[in-house]
């Protein structure tokens, strides 16, 4: 009798130890089912993270690479690369690391890379052989415009060997009807070089400048880029048309408008928030051999990006000299520091307009 109660308390024990395991057991699968809907619904209500970029941009002026060969040999360009070992990284060698270190450099191009012999009558004819597209290789330039009035200073060959040129040693280019998108960051930057001169007519530019910002949006790009070879030689400050211009080209979709030409600085203006530079001078210039006004600058926009969109933007002004000698050109540009960065930083500022820098 007692053997039978110690076994009907043993199952009594075991059953309920089974019953108490099993709603243990059912318990945590209701918990983890909890759980996995309770993710879900944090899942469903996450906001896309955003996708920020920064782009860092240089500008620089007239670029003479070469000379024009009524020069005389002594003081000239070419006089200058032999005397320093034919080094074609010696014209940028003061000013590379600048350019090494942004994410974009654009030079205007005013010369020719051809072995052509035949000019164009005019005054001043610029080329150099073709193996001087080093210079921009070595120094740290990343595209050209080529939309000025030398390019075609040995007629149409010597353009043409130009852009082949250029293409062979896949440096890219844009001006006239070719227009450049370049892809950094995941940005879509679209680059464009127009020309003008005084007898064009200004209704003529815009629609150029229309067909230029309409191929960048039918292409998708998230920042549109226009170089401008406009305004007068050694004139200090910009013109009605330019003004015209520049700011006809930011109302209908441009980001930033560089201007060149004047072979001197002109002031920048900040317009709808948005940044005409009106002259960037010239730079590397083998086309005079010691120019009266040495001051140049590099002009560098920071853009923020969100979602491949233009939240803000910040510039540099970096004031610099063409020549790193005072008494002749040694085409070797510079950085200027001291009472000389200094003068040159408000020469520009005293120019420009709306800029609170």
């Amino acid at each position: 009798m007692k053997r039978l109660i110690k076994l009907l308390l043993l199952i009594t024990i075991l059953s309920g130890l089974i019953y108490i395991s099993y709603k243990l057991i059912n318990k945590n699968i209701e918990n983890k089912e909890k759980n996995i809907i309770f993710e879900k619904d944090i899942t469903q209500d996450i906001i896309p993270e955003k996708k920020i970029n920064e782009i860092t941009i240089s500008a620089i002026g007239d670029c003479t690479i070469g000379q024009d060969d009524r020069f005389a040999y002594h003081k000239s360009f070419n006089e200058t690369f032999d005397k320093n070992n034919k080094d074609y990284g010696y014209f940028f060698e003061k000013t590379k690391n600048i350019f090494e270190n942004d994410d974009l450099t654009l030079a205007n191009l005013e010369t020719t890379f051809t072995t052509y012999n035949e000019k164009q009558p005019k005054g001043y004819n610029f080329k150099a052989n073709p193996e001087f597209i080093n210079v921009f290789l070595k120094g740290g330039v990343d595209a050209v415009d080529v939309a000025n009035n030398h390019t075609f200073d040995y007629k149409e060959q010597g353009f043409n060997d130009t852009i082949d040129t250029l293409n062979k040693n896949k440096l890219p280019y844009y001006g006239y009807d070719h227009y450049e998108i370049l892809t950094i960051k995941d940005i879509r930057i679209g680059l464009a070089g127009l020309t003008y001169i005084d007898n064009d007519k200004e209704k003529d530019v815009k629609e150029n400048i229309d067909k230029a910002i309409k191929y960048f949006k039918d292409n998708n790009t998230d920042l549109i880029i226009i170089s401008f070879h406009w305004g007068i030689e050694y004139e200090i400050r910009q013109n009605n048309t330019q003004e015209n211009i520049g700011k006809y080209a930011i109302d209908n979709g441009a980001d930033l408008i560089l201007g060149h030409s004047p072979h001197i600085l002109q002031g920048i203006e900040k317009y709808k928030d948005k940044y005409i530079v009106y002259s960037l001078g010239n730079f590397v210039f083998g086309g005079n051999q010691n120019p009266k006004d040495k001051d140049t600058m590099i002009f560098q926009q920071t853009f923020r990006f969100e979602n491949n969109s233009i939240k803000e933007s910040s510039i540099k002004i970096i004031p610099s000299s063409v020549s790193g000698k005072t008494d002749v050109n040694n085409y070797q540009p510079i950085i200027l520091e001291g009472t000389e960065k200094e003068r040159v930083l408000k020469k520009i500022l005293d120019m420009s307009i709306n800029i609170d820098y």
